[in-house]
């Protein structure tokens, strides 16, 4: 039996061993591999492990995650002639790996020329105003005419980020000065708008108090009316229980003690400090019950029954 040499043998299995590594690849999920045949593309590989004649196929790694570039500090002019420098990035993601390695050698620098020059136009049919303040509409127009570029490269832009724009000196304190000025328009507004509204809560204060103040005026005028009401009544009633009394009593008594309470008015109105005195028209009735009554006195002192008393009628005058 013919046996080759141990180094033969090692030779063999090290040429082997390299074949083998050079033929199996192991492609991950996000990477994709553009194969070349004897020079012509033949297709894509991956993900998972490949084979590849490594004595006629070449291959290109391509990465399909999304990434980024950054686009240095630019100088434009925008369309009412003010000279601005501005920064930005660019998100994009290769959607073509064969385009991607065929159709352009170098995407880093062929992106970043083609961003400076877009960047110029984009800027230069926008206002210095219109690119401070509409940031968001020039992101956009960036996006959108990277992206008909690089889309023939099968890349597609993403996203386009402005980060950070710087207008000339004077155009920065004339922002400065503005600024200010705002704010200070802003703090009078705030003031007269809190001064106005201590204005409106103490007037409704107010309102609140004079409403309240009527309200119990109103309650007061109303109970007040309702005390002097009952007092009237009950005034209204002692009068009439007491002329009542008086009706009763003066069923019952006798002529001499009216006569005797007609006196005593007499007298009361004789006292009075008045200058006029008037006299009733029974004054001669009235004498005439006196001597009856002084009569009946008498008798009754010598023990006779006394007569029953009579009180002449008297017409009054007529005028």
């Amino acid at each position: 039996m013919y046996y080759l040499p141990v180094s033969i043998s090692a030779v063999v299995l090290i040429v082997l061993a390299a074949f083998a590594s050079k033929s199996f690849r192991v492609i991950r999920e996000y990477q994709r591999i553009v194969l070349f045949r004897l020079g012509r593309a033949s297709g894509v590989k991956g993900p998972g492990l490949t084979f590849i004649n490594p004595i006629i196929d070449r291959v290109s790694w391509v990465d399909l995650r999304e990434q980024f570039l950054e686009i240095p500090h630019q100088t434009a002019i925008t369309k009412d002639n003010a000279s601005i420098s501005i920064d930005f990035i660019m998100f994009y993601k290769v959607f073509d790996p064969v385009m991607s390695i065929v159709e352009i050698s170098n995407f880093s620098g062929a992106a970043l020329n083609i961003a400076a020059t877009t960047l110029r136009s984009v800027v230069g049919d926008m206002s210095l105003d219109d690119v401070l303040s509409k940031r968001e509409d020039m992101n956009a127009a960036l996006r959108v005419r990277l992206d008909d570029v690089t889309e023939r490269w099968g890349v597609k832009v993403t996203n386009v980020e402005v980060r950070e724009i710087n207008p000339p000196p004077q155009v920065q304190e004339a922002m400065t000065r503005q600024m200010s000025a705002e704010r200070t328009r802003r703090a009078v507004v705030t003031e007269s708008e809190g001064q106005k509204q201590a204005a409106i809560t103490v007037a409704e204060g107010q309102k609140q108090a004079v409403v309240l103040a009527a309200e119990g005026q109103k309650q007061a005028t109303i109970l007040s009316a309702e005390a002097e009401r009952q007092a009237v009544l009950a005034r209204a009633s002692g009068l009439a229980s007491a002329l009542s009394t008086i009706s009763e009593t003066a069923k019952s008594a006798d002529k001499a003690t009216l006569l005797l309470q007609y006196l005593d008015a007499l007298k009361t109105i004789g006292s009075s400090p008045s200058t006029k005195i008037l006299f009733p028209m029974e004054l001669t009735g009235l004498l005439g019950g006196v001597k009856d009554f002084a009569d009946r006195m008498s008798q009754n002192q010598n023990g006779k029954a006394p007569e029953p008393a009579s009180v002449p009628e008297v017409t009054p005058k007529r005028s």
